[in-house]
């Protein structure tokens, strides 16, 4: 891991060396600014340079420029699924792995979609390649990788709720809250799951284990889970939080029903 950087406050102020860096892959964003500072397409050419494969360059900067609207996301979507058609139809997984450890964290996240977007493995096997990522200790990997397999978890939702309820008991804070993240009814910059919207407790086994987890990360996601919740079936994240209040009047609970019933105390 390299050294903590502060980080400029606006896109301006980034050095024009570090910004060099960023761009060459030498270095990890610092902070939220330098993650959309960085110019993805001059990232990916050095990228490809450095790896004697700049014959994929072409292809997947096509697939950028043809995006109706180029955003952080969608580009770092559009490159790493770009890496992965490449990467299959050239035989050539073992650079997929190289991207897995990269040391900057934006070619995390490319590689975060060649374990999504990958059709040749089954949701089970998903999860477990992306539960490294979910572990990462980049937050724009981790804010990433979630929303990589987060189609999939939609299309099995039963399934889904079953091995990340096996998650929740997991020592680290960042794949616990991969769990409740990932399965958000309403969720960030994603697609809801009208599932959840509708009955949200079948997300129970993973929403109980942790509704005092000791980590205010993952505090954050579950009282959001039930915000989201809350304005579908407010009655029933009332409920549940009526019933964790008495079974479990710890701060670390009540600190999460706070943030879960925020909109119906508006």
């Amino acid at each position: 891991m390299t050294e903590k950087r502060k980080g400029a406050r606006s896109i301006k102020d980034i050095p024009g060396d570090i910004l060099e860096q960023l761009n060459r892959g030498e270095l990890e964003t610092a902070n939220l600014t330098e993650w959309l500072a960085v110019d993805q397409k001059l990232l990916l050419e050095n990228l490809l340079h450095q790896n004697g494969r700049t014959e994929y360059l072409k292809p997947i900067v096509d697939l950028v420029n043809q995006l109706k609207k180029q955003t952080v996301n969608t580009v770092n979507e559009a490159i790493g699924m770009g890496l992965l058609k490449l990467s299959h139809q050239n035989h050539d997984e073992a650079f997929l792995l190289d991207l897995s450890r990269h040391q900057a964290d934006l070619v995390r996240c490319w590689s975060a979609y060649t374990v999504g977007g990958n059709s040749r493995t089954d949701l089970k096997e998903k999860l477990k390649n992306i539960q490294p990522f979910a572990s990462d200790h980049h937050f724009g990997v981790r804010e990433i990788c979630w929303m990589t397999v987060r189609p999939d978890i939609s299309k099995n939702l039963t399934e889904s709720l079953s091995v990340l309820s096996g998650w929740t008991s997991q020592k680290d804070e960042n794949v616990r809250r991969f769990a409740s993240e990932s399965t958000r009814p309403r969720g960030v910059w994603c697609e809801h799951i009208p599932e959840l919207k509708q009955n949200p407790g079948l997300g129970l086994d993973i929403l109980e284990p942790l509704r005092s987890d000791p980590s205010k990360y993952v505090q954050d996601s579950v009282g959001n889970w039930l915000n989201d919740a809350s304005k579908s079936q407010p009655e029933f994240v009332t409920e549940i939080c009526d019933e964790w209040l008495r079974e479990s009047p710890t701060k670390e609970t009540q600190y999460i029903v706070k943030k879960a019933l925020r909109t119906l105390r508006k």
